[in-house]
Parts: structure tokens; sequence; C-alpha cells
């Protein structure tokens, strides 16, 4: 293909991904199987490689979060964010009305959408692509998160149409992803989000785009900044159909309701329902429809007139605590779980709570026998909010903490610095059970078949002890397990033999080291190349890369440094598991010479080379090419009837040079 083909397939493929990404994301209707997806972004990845120039904002390769931010700039809010004001009950509504109808001297039509339990965010785009994310702040100015933002697969790069807007929504996070995060930060001894708000929050405002991208969160968009009457709407709910026209995902479960009535029916059905939502909402948001009517009634200093939000009261029942379960968990943590007496909260029979650590039943003051009062975290993972002291009998036991671990008796340590008691026994059941859970999983070996029922059946028939042993298994093994037929057996065998072949990083996150995530798995496999170079090396090599702390390190170092680790890994190479990196090590990259550690830029026509082929050659020497000049720049190669590239790095004061000098740099012969 000549530039231009190749331009154009960068466009078809950019609006083909997107098309899908809106498909799959926002209207949940899936256009082609994830294969042929899979095939298209890695054509694209392909191209965007061999061409950094054409890497467009709306390019869908732009999501998965770039390098770490410095901090978070300020944004002034041409609108502001203003806040709502609040309503409790039927009377609080029934007064909003009153107001309202006074206030424009007849009837009105309201529009009633969902609360969603999240953070208020601006989004603005020019000419159809979004160019700057932002939080609400204090209403008059937030905090630049357009990086992060640009993660969120529901938050379109690129509009149907070329307009230039600033949209309103709610970025969230959906239960069940709520839920792992939680539990995974439980598993490393990590205070738990207490609700999906401050969970989406904390991770909007975390300077690694990546731990945004790692969160599957997700956003709806409510309202235009201004209003909609500069597009031709006349009404919120025109505003939401026109968002929803552009490819902004809107909430379907809103009601444009012609009395207070019908308002009030919307609050009461969706008090009671709102459990079936696979996400948090804390109330209903009530507003006037019409504009012409919300000008009419105006604002406040801090809110509007024409709006307010209905808050759902916080759901707290009693029940009694029959006793206090301790479970094990894949890093040895040892959790307490309270046994309740089952009661009803929050939509669901509820017979389990979180105890979180010893500190907080200490803390609390929680027995067992006690009458305490219970609720759901974020109205997702029962808690144990208190004991009713007044209700004690005198036969209530204080809970102590064992010294020995529950499943296989070896002593329980407290790493200075955290909460958490942990087994440190490598050879625990429970712990071994839970390895192997997290390396067959999605972001680390990707075992597809294998869940926790099959690996309860492997560990306890003996079939497989530790990680390795699932390469050994052969198909009578797997025919003998409960459910398991002839298809799902020789699919199973499969997936087995394909993740042999998954690079580095993907093993490394699997052998679960604790503090080692997927991003620092990432970044060693990249820094060391192979797994024996991250096995021998010592505390002070790992921490002179950037992002991985003495934690990490003295983590890594511990882990391979036992002699059980050693023996998996030796078996897991005769099995034919690979070892290394697929991509290229930082430590075959030189450290030294013209190019090293400088941020290049490519522009104009060069002849005496291609494009591609200057850009593998200064790689390869250390260097990193990158698509746009920039106050990081260091050097831009400048070939014939360059243009703005030019210009700018001019302007900037950055040394440019023609493709002589690049050529000469490189050692290579006109």
């Amino acid at each position: 293909m000549d530039r231009n083909e190749i331009e154009k397939r960068v466009r078809e493929l950019n609006d083909l991904l997107n098309e899908y990404g809106h498909a799959y994301y926002v209207l949940d209707k899936p256009l082609v199987p994830d294969s042929v997806y899979d095939q298209h972004m890695q054509e694209l990845l392909s191209l965007e490689k061999q061409y950094p120039d054409l890497i467009y904002p709306d390019s869908p390769t732009q999501r998965v979060g770039g390098e770490i931010l410095s901090g978070f700039g300020k944004v002034v809010h041409e609108f502001p964010m203003l806040s709502l004001s609040n309503v409790f009950n039927e009377e609080d509504i029934r007064d909003f009305d009153r107001r309202v109808r006074a206030g424009v001297g007849g009837e009105v039509t309201y529009i009633c959408e969902l609360k969603i339990d999240g953070l208020a965010v601006s989004l603005k785009y020019e000419n159809g692509l979004f160019v700057q994310g932002s939080t609400r702040g204090d209403g008059s100015v937030g905090e630049d998160i357009t990086a992060n933002l640009k993660t969120i697969h529901s938050i379109p790069l690129k509009l149907t149409e070329p307009v230039t807007i600033e949209a309103r929504g709610e970025a969230y996070m959906p239960k069940k992803s709520f839920v792992k995060l939680n539990a995974l930060r439980d598993e490393n001894g990590e205070e738990p989000f207490a609700n999906p708000r401050n969970a989406a929050a904390g991770s909007l405002r975390q300077l690694d785009p990546k731990i945004a991208a790692s969160r599957n969160l997700s956003i709806f968009i409510y309202g235009i900044g201004g209003d909609g009457s500069a597009y031709g709407q006349d009404s919120h709910s025109d505003s939401l159909d026109y968002l929803h026209s552009l490819g902004f995902e809107t909430n379907s479960n809103s009601k444009r309701c012609k009395t207070i009535e019908e308002v009030i029916e919307f609050v009461e059905a969706w008090q009671e329902k709102r459990q079936s939502l696979d996400y948090e909402i804390d109330g209903i948001v009530i507003k006037v429809d019409g504009y012409e009517d919300q000008e009419q009634l105006g604002f406040t200093a801090k809110s509007p007139k024409w709006a307010t939000a209905y808050k759902f009261p916080a759901e707290e029942v009693q029940t009694k605590l029959i006793d206090i379960e301790l479970s094990v968990g894949r890093t040895g943590v040892v959790t307490p779980t309270a046994i309740l007496e089952p009661v009803r909260v929050a939509g669901t029979t509820v017979g389990r709570a979180s105890l979180h650590n010893e500190d907080l039943i200490k803390e609390k003051d929680i027995r067992i026998g006690d009458t305490v009062i219970i609720r759901k975290a974020g109205d997702i993972i029962p808690e144990v909010v208190m004991p009713i002291v007044d209700l004690r009998t005198g036969d209530e036991q204080p809970f102590d903490m064992p010294d020995h671990c529950p499943v296989c008796d070896s002593e329980l340590i407290r790493i200075e610095g955290e909460v958490a008691l942990r087994c440190v026994n490598p050879q625990c059941p429970s712990q071994m059970k839970e390895a192997l859970i997290h390396f067959v999983s999605r972001n680390a070996m990707n075992i597809e078949g294998i869940g926790e029922r099959v690996i309860e059946q492997l560990y306890t028939s003996g079939l497989v002890h530790d990680v390795s042993d699932l390469y050994r298994l052969t198909k009578e093994d797997l025919l003998s397990l409960e459910r398991m037929g002839e298809k799902s057996v020789t699919n199973l065998l499969s997936a087995i033999e394909q993740s042999k072949k998954n690079s580095l990083e993907r093993l490394l996150f699997g052998l679960g080291i604790r503090h080692v995530g997927a991003r620092a798995a990432m970044i060693l496999s990249e820094e060391f190349g192979t797994m024996d170079a991250i096995a021998a090396a010592d505390e002070e090599r790992l921490t002179s890369i950037h992002e991985i702390g003495e934690k990490v390190a003295d983590s890594i170092v511990t882990f391979f440094g036992n002699e059980d680790v050693s023996a998996v890994l030796k078996k897991l190479k005769d099995y034919g598991v690979n070892m290394d990196y697929k991509g290229r090590a930082r430590s075959e990259v030189p450290s030294e010479g013209p190019f090293a550690g400088k941020t290049v830029v490519l522009t104009g026509k060069l002849s005496i080379l291609t494009r591609n082929e200057a850009k593998e050659k200064i790689e390869a020497l250390g260097g990193k090419v990158s698509g746009s000049v920039s106050k990081k720049t260091d050097l831009v190669i400048a070939g014939e009837e360059a243009g703005s590239k030019l210009s700018k790095a001019e302007e900037l004061g950055i040394t440019v040079w023609n493709e002589t000098e690049l050529v000469e740099a490189l050692g290579e012969k006109e």
C-alpha cells in the first residue's frame, strides 16, 4: 500500500473499531465476535507502530492509558457545575412541586432520572473530537483528568457529528467491578473502598492512567453544559435524545411525568427495584423538563430552582451475630467473616458480612452473640456497622484472632505496617487453591474452562497440587471430574496448551507474587526480558527501576529465594511454558549513544530511509519515536516538505536535523 492507502486504511479501522466499541459498550449489542475485533485492533496497532504520525485522537488504541502524570491541571468550567438541593420524603417532593408551579404560574412537566452514585465529570468536544475531561471540583474549577477518562470505553473519542459541545455525566464503577476490586484490596492487606462512588473517584484521580484503565469504569451522560437550547433542543428530554444520537451513553431509565403523582410513583418504584441494576444509585433526580420553564425559575447561589434530588434512605437492619469464621486468601491474609442470623437488607437475604480485620473487630468491640446493625457497603457488600451494646445479656464472647492458621495450623504473622494477619506457609491448602484460581484467571494465564469448581475438584482429588501440575493433566484425569464431558475436556486441554505461549508478563502476574500486579509484571518483563533474569535480580537492582519500590523489591527477592518456587518454575519450563517477554526488553536497549533515552519526532518526506526503517533504527539505539512535538521532544528529524511539526520545534528551540545528519548518526552510508 502507498501512503494514501495506508492513511485511508487507518481511518477505516478507527471508524470500524469505534463503531464496534459503541455497539458493545454502549448499546450492549455486539456486532462481531471478539476474534474479529481483536484482528482489526492488531492490524491498527501494527500500522500505528509503523506510522506513529497516523495515531489520531479518536483511535481506540489511545484508551489503554498512557504515561504516568505529574499532576492534574486546573480546568475552569465555562458553565458552573452546580449541586442540587435534596429532598428526603414525599412531603418534601410535594413542597418542591408547589414552589415550581408557583414560579411558572401553572402546571409543568417533569423528567425523572436515576441518580447514579459516581463522580460528576465534564467532557469537552471540538469538531466532534474529545479534547478534555475534568472533575466537578468546587463547581467552578475542576481537575483535568482527560487521560483517565479516555480509558472509559463508553466515552466516545469521536462523535457522530462534528459538533463543539460540553457534555456532563456521571462516571461510575459497576457493582461487579467494585466487588472484585475490594476483594483484591483485601487480599493485599489494603483498606477496602467504602462504596462504588469512592472507588470510581479514587480510580479517576490516579496519576497512572493504566490504573483507571484496569478498573472497568463506565459513564452515563445526563446533560449539556449550559443547556441544549444552543443545539436546537426545547427540553431536557430532547437533549438526552440528542446526546444519545451523538454516540453518548444516556440512561434509558428516565421518565417524563406530567404530574407530581407520577413523580412519586417513579420514586417509589425505583426504591424497590434498584437492586436489580448492575450499578449503584442513591436516589432520583427530578427536573423541570422544558427549558423555558427552567429559565423562568432560575437559580439560587448554589443550585437550580428547577431541579432537586430525592435521596434514598440508608437501609440498616439488626440481627444476631452467631459466629465469626476465618478464611485464608491467596496471599495468606486471614479474613474474619461474621456469620449472622439471616436477615433481609437492601433487597437480598444476608447471612454473612465482612469484618475486614482484627483491628476493626476490637475498635468496634464486636462480640460473638451480639445483636448488631448491618448494612450493605454501597448497597452491595454486607458489613457490620456496630454492636447494640444496650442489648447485651452478658453471654456475649469477645473474639480473639488465633495465633495459627485455621487451615494448615502454621503460625500467623503480622507484617510491620499492615493490619492483616498472614499465613506464610506456601503449602497452605487454602492459599494454594486460591493461587490456582488466580493463575488461570483472565488477566493472568487466561485458561478458559477452569473455574473455582474445577480447581476445587482438581486439588481435592490430588490431581493438581501447584500451578505446574495443570500442564501434566491428561484427558483421562479431566474426564474423571464431575460434569466434564468430551467436548469440555478437549477445549480445556487446548486452552492449557495455548497458555504455554503467553508472554512473560502474564506468567509473572499469574504466579501471584505479593505486591506484583499486572502493571508491575509488565514493567519487570520489559526491564529484564526473561524469568531467569528477574529471579536473579537483587533488591538494589530492582529498586533502580522506576515504579518498583522497596516493598515490591523485597517481595520479589523473597519469592524467588524460596526453594519451592524454584522447583515449580523448573517444572513449568520442562512442560514448555514460555519464560520470555515477547516484546523488546529494556535491557536490550543501549543506554549510550546519540539516541539513547531521547524522544525523537520524524516529519516530512524521507528519501534515503523509509519512515519505518528510521523508526526501527532509532529505537534499536535506545530512542523513542513520538508522533507529536512537545516540550519533552529532544530531537526532530525534518525531511522534505516538513510542515507544522518543524515550525513548532523551531518555536520551542528543539534541535532539528536533516535526513543526512540522521543517517550519519545511525552510522549508515548514503
